[in-house]
């Protein structure tokens, strides 16, 4: 079963065709990043447009690679939402097009749930579990128990992981994007005299939720007080989230009585976030599964192989139906 996948949902244009859910025959994925470095951020409008440029070129280059002929496609998987609406739009209609032009199967895709599904890429998922979504737009954990059956255990309730180191690179003046600043200048520190309170909430919603706000402003104020120490800054600030987003997930893993963590979202590339839960869950003899690093952030595969789920499970998108912003998950 040869699923292509579409993934717009932001800046990235990925577009995949993968195997059965778990082979990659081709992927690829262009960005648009470098255009939004000058504003700090990303720009609805010209990541719409660079979509609108890019995912022709995309889909003949993975056909190209794949070997694949385009009516050799089973099933069409497009992004279906959370995201920016003008961008998703742009992937959306591209999938509608080639699902009636061949007459195939459409699937919508949760962009959260198709990052999960980046690890299937890697090897086969194996349920129950416990899986930690950390982006720079959403920080949530799940009870993962299978396929299409997520239950949410805990999420942020201000800003994202990934949000608040965008946020301490601007702070710091290291630019966009800012997770992997971050994490590049904190691997040259081998000391650090500084150190930001691990943020935890004192009474949350839910046990396992999350909060980054008050770490920016801590960041702040740090900053002021040593502004050429910027790189043990930065280190600081990812021990910080790190030691956070560990915790947490630990403990939900404990308490789900699971014996394996999924990662999913660009901020489980980061090498800390992977060494640190890796050795915190082992002592737990729990598990840790984390995707490959280039398939962490936004891409066609990951979005192919949760279709090939959703297909399974007779998930079916409508051409009358449009992108759904926002999404809940769960």
């Amino acid at each position: 079963m040869r699923v292509l996948g579409i993934e717009s949902s932001c800046d990235d244009t990925g577009v995949a065709i993968v195997e059965d859910g778990r082979k990659i025959l081709g992927a690829t994925v262009r960005s648009s990043s470098r255009i939004h470095e000058d504003f700090g951020g990303i720009v609805p409008e010209l990541a719409s447009r660079e979509h609108v440029m890019a995912i022709l070129p995309a889909l003949h280059s993975v056909l190209t690679s794949a070997n694949v002929p385009v009516d050799g496609v089973d099933v069409i998987a497009v992004t279906r939402g959370p995201g920016l609406l003008g961008s998703l739009l742009v992937g959306v209609t591209a999938a509608k097009a080639l699902a009636l032009a061949l007459s195939r199967p459409l699937v919508g895709v949760h962009h959260l749930e198709a990052h999960l599904y980046a690890n299937a890429l890697v090897e086969p998922i194996i349920f129950p579990s416990v899986a930690l979504l950390v982006s720079g737009g959403h920080t949530a954990l799940y009870r993962w128990s299978g396929h299409g059956d997520l239950r949410l255990l805990g999420e942020t309730v201000d800003d994202a992981a990934g949000e608040a180191l965008d946020k301490g690179a601007r702070t710091l003046g290291l630019g966009y994007p800012g997770g992997p600043a971050i994490e590049s200048l904190a691997r040259t520190v081998t000391r650090c005299d500084l150190s930001l309170p691990v943020p935890r909430l004192r009474r949350p919603i839910h046990p396992f939720d999350f909060s980054f706000s008050g770490l920016k402003t801590a960041l702040v104020d740090l900053a002021k007080n040593h502004p050429h120490q910027v790189d043990e800054l930065a280190f600081a600030l990812e021990a910080a989230v790190v030691q956070a987003l560990v915790e947490k997930t630990v403990q939900a893993a404990l308490a789900e009585k699971v014996k394996r963590i999924y990662l999913a979202g660009g901020v489980s590339a980061n090498l800390r976030l992977r060494q640190a839960m890796t050795e915190m869950a082992g002592a737990q003899e729990i598990s840790v599964l984390v995707p490959r690093p280039q398939d962490s952030t936004d891409n066609g595969a990951m979005v192919a192989a949760a279709g090939y789920y959703a297909w399974q499970l007779g998930g079916r998108m409508s051409l009358d139906q449009a992108p759904k912003t926002p999404f809940s998950l769960g």
